[in-house]
């Protein structure tokens, strides 16, 4: 297929996947009744348990095979969180207005449709090249105006005056951070550990393009693993040193090359053991929730686009019908994080590297004289006598050389201390570690768009239909059969349980049924209505693996029919079985072929 008729064909695809999704009860525009409002959407029925399993399957892989633990913290953090992470002054976008009709839009993405890469453009230039393009408002085509940063945090207040600004998080990463201090001790003061949250992250869009795929409110499930830089050697990375995984290296961003994790390490593609392990386990869990491998890749972030602060960082995109787009992004954030916020808040928040051995070393100590404290100061001799210990023996020598020993108390007064207060001594020290800041490892997943993914790639449209053609047109549905193949462990639905017919008792034994699966944990969908053709089409529609219908013959021998249906296929299995028959098939332990 040429390029512009794949393009062709992905909009006429998206068109149909977006609208069977909202006549389905998947997702729709929210506030619709009311015009709607761009970048917000509503999860129904079945798009909220998909996004749930979608979850499920990503708190398996984290919590339990790579055993992190998990916090759930705020949405709403005070003003000086994003001062000390950097969100204050950084986290924004260069957006320009129309003269005419006043609606905003980003400046990248209009150089961008332009033909102009803006990454790394400054906010003045990407105003001269809009002059120099003549580029025009895409709404009204009048003249566009100047350019400016735009904040993307949405701004609130805690409390009822204005004296506390606040802002929602745009991601769920900071709260970690900041509570570091409690999750070292959770893990007994021991690195390496892993730390995740999933949770809604918030984002003040420009002018939300994409659909799904960029929204102003979202889901977010992020890890933060903190790990002793000087370890060279990460044990857990045994399980993916071998895992194949396709890399399009910022040295070579035209060809995409497979490779073993392990050979990328060694030949320093990719910065350390720790990231590479989990891009292994990102691969693993994006393949398991039904992406193709065909349809993904680790692209790696070029000097421009790498924060200044990472050490490396790679997007793991998957291939949809608006080209590849970023799903997770796995970087290693070096030391910036707890660094800032141990400067930000004066908390310590550093671990203990611990020594084979103990170890000894010389150290000058500060030895206060109290005799010549406690007249001076009288009742802050207590706190001089701390600040003085306190101050690095290097700092006091300066400030004594200098002429003036000056401290700060707490309530912000001043006091001038004589040299005579204090001496310096040498001491040898037996030390059983060092205090150092541990670097972090960061797999961000943005689970709507990891939704998107998993809803595109499932949409099938087949000529292949269980309905006769007299049904086709029921309930106004006629036009090409639409199947979504979802893996059954993402289905929202797991089995649809029918009565063949409205009658003979089949209906209260088809209700049984659903019930044992029910109780089973299984999500069941009971349909008693319409020809059975109907009912398997309106079940592919939405996903679901098995179908299981009561007939006459189960009031014979108690078997029921099973039908798959990615193949059609139909077997007989007794009613008493099918919880347990089912639930194998949708853990995956029992093939339909086994049945």
């Amino acid at each position: 297929m040429e390029g512009a008729q794949a393009a062709e064909w992905d909009r006429r695809k998206q068109q149909e996947l977006y609208a069977l999704l909202k006549r389905r009860g998947f997702v729709w525009p929210s506030f619709e009744i009311y015009g709607g409002v761009a970048g917000f959407y509503d999860l129904g029925p079945l798009g909220s348990v998909l996004k749930d399993n979608i979850e499920s399957a990503w708190k398996r892989t984290f919590l339990v095979e790579e055993g992190f633990m998990q916090v759930d913290c705020p949405s709403i953090s005070p003003e000086t969180v994003f001062r000390s992470s950097g969100h204050l002054e950084k986290f924004s976008d260069i957006m320009t207005r129309c003269v005419s009709c006043s609606a905003p839009f980003r400046a990248d993405h209009l150089l961008s449709d332009a033909g102009i890469d803006a990454v790394d453009l400054t906010a003045e230039v990407m105003g001269t090249y809009l002059t120099e393009k003549d580029v025009r408002c895409p709404s009204c085509g009048g003249t566009l105006g100047p350019v400016e940063e735009f904040n993307l945090m949405f701004k609130t207040h805690i409390g009822p005056g204005t004296d506390r600004p606040a802002y929602l998080r745009p991601e769920t990463a900071q709260s970690i951070f900041m509570d570091f201090s409690m999750l070292y001790r959770s893990n007994r003061e021991r690195v390496p550990f892993g730390v995740a949250q999933l949770g809604k992250g918030y984002r003040n869009e420009i002018s939300p393009r994409q659909g799904l795929l960029r929204q102003r409110e979202f889901h977010m499930a992020e890890g933060e693993f903190f790990f002793d830089p000087l370890e060279r050697t990460f044990p857990p990375f045994s399980t993916n040193r071998d895992r194949s995984v396709p890399l399009l290296m910022a040295s070579d961003p035209e060809r995409t090359v497979e490779m073993p994790l392990g050979r990328a390490v060694e030949d320093g593609i990719i910065c350390s053991e720790v990231l590479a392990h989990f891009m292994g386990v990102t691969h693993r869990f994006v393949l398991s929730i039904g992406i193709p491998r065909a349809a993904m890749r680790f692209r790696q972030h070029g000097r421009k686009e790498m924060a200044h602060y990472a050490n490396d960082c790679w997007d793991l995109e998957v291939l949809t019908s608006s080209g590849w787009v970023e799903m997770v992004g796995i970087a290693d954030r070096s030391a910036y994080d707890l660094s800032q916020h141990a400067r930000g808040s004066g908390c310590d928040l550093t671990a203990l590297r611990r020594f084979t051995t103990p170890r000894t070393k010389e150290a000058v100590k500060v030895r206060t004289d109290k005799k010549v404290l406690g007249p001076l100061f009288k009742a802050r001799a207590k706190e001089v006598d701390e600040l003085l210990c306190g101050t690095g023996s290097a700092e006091l020598e300066r400030m004594r050389s200098s002429g003036t020993i000056q401290l700060v108390l707490k309530d912000g007064s001043s006091v001038n201390v004589p040299a005579s207060a204090f001496s310096f001594e040498t001491v040898t020290e037996t030390v059983q570690g060092e205090r150092y800041t541990p670097h972090v490892v960061e797999p961000s997943f943005g689970i709507d768009r990891l939704m998107v993914a998993v809803l595109e790639h499932s949409y099938v449209e087949t000529a292949s239909s269980p309905m006769k053609e007299s049904d086709k047109d029921e309930d106004g549905d006629g036009g090409p059969y639409r199947v979504m193949r979802f893996l059954p462990s993402v289905a929202p639905i797991k089995c649809g349980v029918f009565p063949l017919l409205p009658k003979d008792n089949l209906p209260e034994l088809a209700l049984k049924l659903s019930s044992e699966l029910r109780s089973a944990g299984l999500a069941v969908h009971y349909d008693p209505s319409g020809s059975i053709g109907r009912r398997y089409a309106r079940m592919d529609e939405v996903g679901t693996p098995f179908a299981l219908t009561v007939d006459h013959r189960t009031l014979e021998d108690g078997t029921v029919t099973i039908r798959d249906r990615d193949t059609g296929e139909q077997r007989r299995l007794r009613s008493s079985d099918a919880a347990r028959k089912v639930l194998d098939l949708v853990q995956c332990s029992t093939a339909f072929s086994d049945l």
